[in-house]
């Protein structure tokens, strides 16, 4: 699959303001301007939501991490002073 590039297209990664910000040069014929606006904001919309879900997963992941090695360190410790009673 081949990607169209022109210098009107972003450089750069997509990020949802970038997206909200972009407007396209009007040519005599190609794609209605309100698609192609409504397109955008659709595009806009989701990708705010794929970010927020990509931050609270990696939050989620920092509490799970740390939980994990909390919950490690006790077993250790508990593990540690049951051989120190023997």
């Amino acid at each position: 699959m081949t990607v169209h590039r022109s210098r009107h297209a972003l450089a750069g990664p997509l990020t949802p303001d970038r997206i909200a910000a972009l407007r396209l040069p009007v040519a005599r014929r190609g794609y209605r301007v309100e698609d192609v606006d409504a397109l955008l904001h659709r595009l806009t919309f989701e990708l705010a939501e794929r970010t927020r879900q990509l931050v609270d997963q990696r939050a989620e992941t920092r509490r799970i991490s740390g939980a994990l090695r909390r919950w490690q360190s006790e077993q250790a410790r508990a593990r540690d002073a049951a051989e120190c009673r023997r």
